[in-house]
């Protein structure tokens, strides 16, 4: 350690009382966090590009410090999808403090680690007040039986009006539109069970009417359009 001329030549003054830190939530328990093994916590965060072409929403569980499980589900920029491959493999098992110094690959990512940094050593993880904390693979609950994001893509023109591309249920195959050709509903197909489906044995044709619903007021409307086609 090095010292300069002035501090050498000041006198020493003694420290007060140290209280350490104030402790923060984390999986049921306050925690005064001195050490970035000290963090525990379960929680999402969204990220984006400078460009702001494409956003990451990023889910992490953390123990003890280390990262157990990553979720990274990317939205609106092609490139994205395969740095989402890569940073999933690099993000496991490291500390929290290795991962906010990390290349991930996507800025939008490397933006959704430092957002989640944040909540984490503030204690404002989801799992703050859940003893123990939330098991390794929580993050796939999120995604349910499918196995897939949550996406909605809408499209609409002035002249034209809205389109339904894909809602959570799945992808829009039918829009439902009424005698003031008003939207009352739609039709989707869930490619989470169309899939499953098939790999079970089903035809193509046959999984697809089975993975097929609809919302809203879809039956007996007055005209139905193929959004992307109509």
């Amino acid at each position: 350690m090095i010292y300069s001329a002035e501090v050498q030549h000041m006198c020493s003054v003694a420290k007060g009382a140290y209280h350490g830190p104030a402790p923060i939530p984390e999986e049921g328990k306050w925690v005064q966090v001195k050490e970035i093994k000290d963090v525990s916590g379960f929680t999402h965060g969204i990220g984006w590009c400078a460009p702001q072409q494409g956003c990451c929403k990023l889910t992490l569980n953390v123990k003890e410090g280390i990262i157990e499980e990553a979720l990274v589900e990317t939205l609106g920029c092609s490139g994205m999808t395969h740095s989402a491959a890569m940073a999933s493999e690099i993000l496991i098992g490291k500390t929290l403090l290795e991962a906010l110094n990390t290349d991930l690959v996507c800025d939008a990512i490397n933006t959704a680690m430092r957002e989640l940094f944040l909540q984490i050593v503030y204690g404002r993880s989801q799992s703050a007040f859940s003893e123990d904390g939330l098991a390794v693979g929580a993050s796939l609950e999120d995604l349910g039986k499918g196995l897939r994001s949550q996406v909605g893509t809408m499209f609409a023109t002035k002249v034209k009006g809205p389109r339904y591309l894909e809602m959570a249920e799945g992808y829009v195959t039918r829009i439902a539109l009424d005698e003031d050709d008003l939207i009352t509903g739609y039709e989707f197909i869930n490619l989470g069970k169309m899939m499953d489906f098939i790999k079970k044995g089903d035809d193509a044709n046959v999984a697809l009417e089975k993975a097929k619903g609809s919302y809203g007021r879809f039956a007996g409307a007055a005209k139905y359009i193929d959004p992307r086609h109509e």
